[in-house]
């Protein structure tokens, strides 16, 4: 029997949590999604563009990583948790990315922006915060311009609560019990990519876009039509 989702708090507006976020060490996680975002985009023989949305940035360690591996591009970093947010000024700050990445507070699922207004969006770890994702892919799908990339990442549900504890073992066994609990936590809100592929075949996105790309995450990498 597959394992029940188990929703947590959709945004972390608890400044101890967003420190204790920050604190864990995702520095390699981060590093492959850029490379496998800048990868896809050179598969394709095409330019990620100039203009980039980040959903649920966080503490913005992505949008710093990825204007350091491209330096043409410039980033709104968007979350929810101003207490996120204000770590992640920190964290731009020092990185000397201040004319490169934007803040921005907002829900993704009602963006302030205007329809095909980013060469591309992109997003890693929001999706299992989300009770209902179906508003936030229609918002990601909407302000990306025509042939724009769509690249989306999260974690996977596994199917038993012995491979959700394997998993916490094997990623955060060197992490604090609190972190540990987040990730046990995270694992359990996750989609499986049967529950994905269903949401976004309403959007017109083909199940194909969709892959496992770790033994934790799957990936959604989309073109959208010109």
């Amino acid at each position: 029997m597959m394992l029940e989702r188990v929703l947590e708090p959709e945004v972390m507006n608890d400044l101890q949590e967003a420190i204790e976020y920050h604190d864990m060490d995702f520095t390699e996680v981060n590093r492959a999604f850029v490379r496998d975002l800048l990868s896809f985009a050179a598969q394709e023989d095409r330019t990620l563009g100039r203009d980039i949305l980040d959903l649920g940035t966080g503490t913005a360690r992505i949008p710093v990583e990825l204007c350091l591996q491209a330096p043409s591009v410039r980033v709104m970093a968007a979350d929810a948790s101003s207490e996120m947010l204000e770590l992640a000024r920190y964290h731009i700050e020092i990185n000397h990315m201040l004319d490169r990445i934007q803040l921005h507070r907002t829900d993704a699922k009602k963006l302030v922006f205007g329809p095909g207004f980013f060469d591309a969006v992109i997003s890693n770890s929001l999706v299992h915060h989300l009770p209902q994702s179906e508003a936030f892919f229609a918002e990601a799908l909407r302000v990306l311009r025509p042939g724009g990339l769509l690249f989306v990442r999260d974690l996977f549900r596994p199917a038993s609560q012995e491979q959700v504890e394997s998993l916490v073992a094997q990623h955060a066994g060197n992490e604090s019990p609190r972190s540990q609990q987040l990730f046990r936590q995270s694992l359990q809100a996750a989609l499986t990519t049967e529950e994905l592929a269903k949401i976004l075949a309403a959007l017109g996105v083909d199940a194909q876009c969709i892959q496992m790309t770790s033994d934790r995450h799957w990936t959604l990498a989309y073109r959208k039509p010109a």
